[in-house]
């Protein structure tokens, strides 16, 4: 990732930034803010009886997901005040506050007393502290899509717009890997104790190196729209900003039920240990990360609607034998087809990125984009552990929602054929 480019318009003001420095900020707020989430997931069960305890297991672990998916709810809430910020202020500055914003409530989960300490209070803060980080990853995630399509060469946007991607689930990976050793190193009384604790507090870390790295970045927000960003996305593209959530609904679900909700499905409908299951997890992450730069090298070369066909098309066929596979009990079975969904699920979110940003001008890109997403991700990402739980709960089939994803994922396969293809054509 040699060469060089500008931040923008005022980036004459400084150095210009070599694209791997490029990447490097956009991609850093992504690891935290994934990693966040995606800690509260791997230990849903815990906070479930710390903070939302119940007679019934299953209705503790609800009501757990249900915090989780309110975090999501928050999204387009963040979305409308960065994007209006990245818009109207700069990508740059918007990238800041997010990373900033989402340091604090991710620390104070990991200090919060339980319910057993505060009562009620203990629910209703944690639901709090999860819808600040709702708002904060809402202006997170498309800022940085939009800040590295823009500074991308053009005939390469699709690769290094997905770096965007590639941070996110690196922090969900990290997220899995740490859940993973806690849960090896520790016997369940100390992880229950304060071992969970450690996972959140642990996140300050990626919070100061992401502020001290993002503090350089310069950016202009180019010619402002006379109306408000949001408002004018609305009213001259809203058909676009539909298109967006629609895409992205189906990756959403599958995404957040593979890499959030598997490893607690897995540890109580089958065998497998929840250690072993974030383990496998994590190979699949790992999985997904190998393949998800390679076919965003390929939406450059053949076309994004291409990649995104072939790749919805495959979890739309594959969804019910893999999730049965993995439902098995044999631990290399469930790696194996685990491992076969992430690669699928790479393929279908690797166009995304650029797909999206070359729909819209410069002056709405931020506010369009983050809004469709984060829609998306509110009504079918952060829901998803909680769909899958009610509806294992209503039918006593493990693998019900199965067809719930092949559902979503058949829409957002129509959706991409519409998909105008704009790859090396420059972003005015």
């Amino acid at each position: 990732m040699g060469g060089a480019t500008t931040i923008g318009a005022s980036a004459a003001s400084s150095a210009p930034w070599s694209l791997r420095r490029v990447v490097t900020a956009g991609v850093i707020g992504n690891v935290l803010e994934w990693y966040d989430f995606a800690v509260y997931g791997f230990f849903a069960p815990i906070l479930a009886a710390k903070f939302f305890p119940a007679a019934d297991p299953r209705v503790s672990l609800l009501a757990a997901f249900g915090a989780f998916a309110v975090g999501f709810l928050m999204r387009p809430v963040g979305a409308a005040i960065f994007g209006h910020i990245g818009d109207r202020y700069g990508r740059a500055r918007a990238l800041l506050f997010s990373v900033a914003m989402m340091a604090v409530p991710t620390v104070l989960m990991g200090l919060l007393p339980t319910y057993d300490t505060i009562g009620i209070a203990a629910s209703v803060l944690i639901v709090v502290l999860r819808m600040c980080q709702g708002i904060a990853v809402g202006g997170e995630f498309t800022a940085s899509i939009v800040f590295l399509a823009e500074n991308a060469p053009a005939r390469r946007r699709g690769f290094f717009a997905s770096f965007s991607m590639f941070g996110a689930t690196t922090g969900t990976m990290l997220g899995a890997a740490v859940g993973a050793l806690l849960t090896n190193a520790m016997s369940p009384e100390a992880l229950a104790s304060w071992g969970w604790r450690a996972a959140f507090v642990s996140g300050i870390v990626v919070a100061v190196i992401g502020i001290i790295i993002r503090r350089g970045m310069f950016d202009s927000p180019g010619k402002a729209v006379v109306a408000s960003p949001l408002t004018v996305a609305f009213r001259e593209h809203r058909w676009q900003v539909l298109r967006v959530l629609g895409l992205n609904m189906a990756s959403a679900a599958t995404y957040y039920t593979l890499f959030v909700y598997a490893a607690t499905w897995l540890s109580q409908t089958t065998k497998i240990e929840r250690a072993v299951a974030l383990d496998v997890q994590t190979v699949t992450i790992l999985t997904f990360l190998v393949v998800l730069p390679i076919a965003a090298w390929v939406s450059d070369r053949a076309g994004r609607k291409l990649v995104l066909t072939v790749g919805m098309a495959g979890c739309l066929l594959a969804a019910y034998p893999l999730l049965n596979a993995m439902h098995a009990g044999a631990i290399w079975t469930t790696a194996a087809a685990q491992m076969a969904f992430g690669a699928l699920l790479a393929m279908q979110m690797a166009a995304i990125p650029a797909a999206m940003t070359e729909m819209f001008p410069h002056g709405v890109r931020v506010s369009a984009v983050s809004v469709g997403y984060g829609l998306a991700y509110a009504l079918f990402g952060g829901t998803a552990p909680a769909v899958a739980v009610w509806l294992i709960s209503r039918t006593g089939n493990d693998t019900a929602f199965a067809w719930y994803l092949m559902g979503l994922t058949a829409i957002s396969l129509v959706l991409a054929l519409g998909v105008r293809d704009r790859r090396g054509e420059p972003l005015s």
